[in-house]
């Protein structure tokens, strides 16, 4: 299959590329198509790297040589690749593509729960964690800091979604993870099964990270909280210890995404 000159940037051909910026329409399409888009020369190469297996690529017409590799190897497995002026990419996705290069991919099957836990020791859960930079960050620091497994709640953002993938520097491809339900009543089963399962939040009755980090259990989770309200009181109730962060400055509490970096170091495993 040769490349693809696209001119008109409704063209049904690179339909998963329409709409990029539109995060409602995104989050409906990808997950009933079954597709996640990967970005930037560097998560798409991850991406693959980690198995998962392109529906399509649309690049800028210097990415056909600079990516030429890529281009061969879809031509191979009769992938098609598209190319267009920057004005009709922008027309087409609603922002312009500086990083040169998209895939639509193949979203992978998520896996149960315990499957994704299998042999770790150190895990973490996002609870419904909106904003899509912030579950990037999360997942970046997790893959950087040791994390061998996270968990997203029920109505957690995508960590599929392209601006979560792209934050994260392709490292949610890096580090097995899936969605874990019932929320929170699965957390009595990942105690069960031998988890420590360390809340993060204010309150009366927390212990402080330095406690918990001066006797770390061999098998710990950390919980996060969405942002503003934090973890909701069923969680805490489910948890067997909730901890927080000491500050200074009279602040009060870090960002999900800085709280989850230094909740991670403090834990790892030794």
């Amino acid at each position: 299959m040769s490349v693809v000159r696209i001119e008109d940037p409704a063209d049904e051909r690179v339909r998963d590329y329409f709409s990029l910026t539109d995060v409602a329409l995104r989050r409906l399409l990808e997950t009933e198509q079954g597709l996640y888009l990967a970005e930037s020369e560097k998560v798409i190469r991850r991406a693959l790297a980690a198995g998962h297996r392109p529906r399509s690529f649309l690049m800028g017409e210097r990415w056909l040589t600079d990516l030429a590799d890529l281009v061969e190897q879809a031509e191979r497995d009769s992938v098609p690749v598209y190319t267009a002026d920057a004005g009709v990419i922008e027309a087409m996705t609603g922002f312009h593509l500086h990083r040169g290069a998209l895939a639509a991919m193949h979203r992978p099957e998520p896996a149960p729960y315990a499957e994704v836990l299998a042999g770790a020791r150190r895990a973490l859960v996002i609870e419904d964690v909106v904003d899509h930079t912030n579950v990037g960050a999360i997942f970046r620091s997790a893959a950087g800091l040791g994390v061998e497994a996270v968990l997203v709640t029920p109505r957690c953002a995508d960590p599929l979604y392209r601006r979560s993938v792209r934050v994260s520097m392709g490292t949610v491809f890096q580090v097995p993870w899936t969605r874990i339900e019932p929320w929170p009543s699965a957390l009595d089963t990942l105690r069960e099964d031998g988890w420590y399962v360390a809340s993060l939040a204010l309150g009366e009755g927390s212990i402080k990270l330095d406690e918990l980090a001066a006797d770390l259990p061999e098998k710990l989770v950390l919980v996060l909280g969405t942002e503003g309200d934090g973890l909701s009181p069923r969680t805490l109730a489910h948890s067997d210890a909730v901890v927080s962060i000491p500050m200074a400055g009279g602040v009060d509490s870090l960002n999900v995404a800085a709280a989850s970096a230094v909740a991670m170091w403090a834990t790892r495993a030794r």
